[in-house]
C-alpha cells in the first residue's frame, strides 16, 4: 500500500532570505540608478546649501524680479531675494523634513500595527478603528484641518502630516503580522519559550519589514507633495524660511515672472519622480511576480 507524503511547507526563512537578495538586482534597474542619482544629489545639494548658495536666501540685495540671468541664474523674486540660493536653501526644508516625516510614520505605524495585528482583540479594535477613522477623511482636507487648527509653522505641519501618514504604515504591518504570526518558525519559538514581544521583534518584524520599507519609499515623494501643499497655502513654512510650496505661491502672486514658480516647481518635481523610480524598482524587485524579470533586465 503505497504512502502519499504532503507537500513540503516552504521555508519561511528562506523565502525571507531570498527575499533579501532581490535588493541588489532592483537597485541595478536603470530607474532605480536614476532616481538614486537624482536623490544623492539633492541631498548633497542640501547638505552643503550654505555654502555653494551665491547668495544669502534671506537678503533682499538684488533688483526685484530680475530675469534668469548670467548674474542670478534663476532671477530674483519680489522681494529682490536670488531664487536659486533660495531653492537650494529650500531643499533642506522641502526633502529633510518630508523624510523624517516618513521614518516617523514608519516608526508609529509599524509599532501601531505589529501590536494590532499580533494580539488581536480589543489592541486590534482600538488601533485599527482610528486608523478607519483617519482613513475616512479625504488626506490633504484632514491635514490642512489640523495644520489650520495648530496654526501655520513646519512643526505643526509635520505633526499633522504624521497623523494623517501613520494609518497606511499600521494596516499594512497588521496584515503582514497576522499572516507571519501563524508561521511554523514563529509558534515553535513560543514553544521554546519566547515572550510575545521577543517573538515578534526577532521572528516576524526581520522576515516582513521589506514590503513596508517600500512603501516607505514610494511615500517619500507623498510627503513632499503633502508639505509643499501645506506651505502653498500658507499652512506650513513661515515666511521668510525658503520652502519650494511657498516659493510656487510667490509665483502665482507675480504670475508674469514665471521663474520664481517655475524652477521650484521642477524641484518638486525631479525629487518626487526620484523617489517613485526607487520605490517602484525596490517593489518590483521584492514582488516574486516580477522579481525574475527584473533581474534578467539588470543582468
Amino acid at each position: 500500500m503505497s504512502q502519499t507524503t504532503a507537500p513540503a511547507q516552504p521555508d519561511v526563512l528562506a523565502v525571507a532570505a531570498r527575499r533579501r537578495m532581490r535588493f541588489p538586482a532592483a537597485l541595478r534597474n536603470p530607474l532605480a540608478v536614476t532616481g538614486t542619482a537624482i536623490i544623492v544629489i539633492w541631498l548633497l545639494l542640501a547638505l552643503f546649501a550654505p555654502m555653494i548658495s551665491p547668495a544669502d536666501p534671506l537678503a533682499q540685495d538684488f533688483d526685484r524680479l530680475q530675469p534668469p540671468s548670467a548674474a542670478h541664474l534663476f532671477g530674483t523674486d519680489q522681494l529682490g531675494r536670488d531664487v536659486l540660493s533660495r531653492v537650494l536653501d529650500g531643499a533642506r526644508v522641502s526633502i529633510i523634513l518630508p523624510l523624517l516625516l516618513v521614518v516617523s510614520s514608519l516608526f508609529v505605524g509599524t509599532i501601531a500595527g505589529s501590536i494590532a495585528g499580533y494580539f488581536g482583540k480589543v489592541a486590534d479594535e482600538v488601533i485599527m478603528r482610528i486608523a478607519d477613522l483617519v482613513f475616512a477623511f479625504p488626506t490633504i482636507i484632514l491635514a490642512m484641518v489640523i495644520a489650520a487648527s495648530l496654526g501655520p509653522s513646519l512643526t505643526n505641519a509635520v505633526i499633522a502630516m504624521l497623523i494623517v501618514s501613520w494609518p497606511a504604515y499600521a494596516r499594512v504591518t497588521r496584515s503582514l503580522v497576522v499572516v507571519a504570526s501563524r508561521s511554523e518558525y514563529v509558534v515553535a519559538g513560543r514553544l521554546l519559550g519566547n515572550s510575545p514581544f521577543t517573538s515578534l521583534g526577532k521572528d516576524i518584524l526581520p522576515n516582513i519589514i521589506a514590503p513596508v520599507v517600500v512603501l516607505a519609499t514610494l511615500d517619500v515623494g507623498t510627503a513632499i507633495l503633502l508639505l509643499a501643499g501645506l506651505s502653498f497655502l500658507g499652512l506650513g513654512a513661515v515666511p521668510p524660511t525658503p520652502d519650494w510650496g511657498a516659493m510656487v505661491s510667490d509665483g502665482v502672486q507675480n504670475f508674469s515672472s514665471w521663474w520664481i514658480s517655475v524652477f521650484p516647481g521642477l524641484a518638486i518635481l525631479t525629487v518626487v519622480l526620484a523617489f517613485n523610480f526607487l520605490g517602484d524598482a525596490l517593489r518590483d524587485g521584492l514582488d516574486p511576480r516580477t522579481a525574475d524579470a527584473v533581474k534578467g533586465r539588470a543582468l
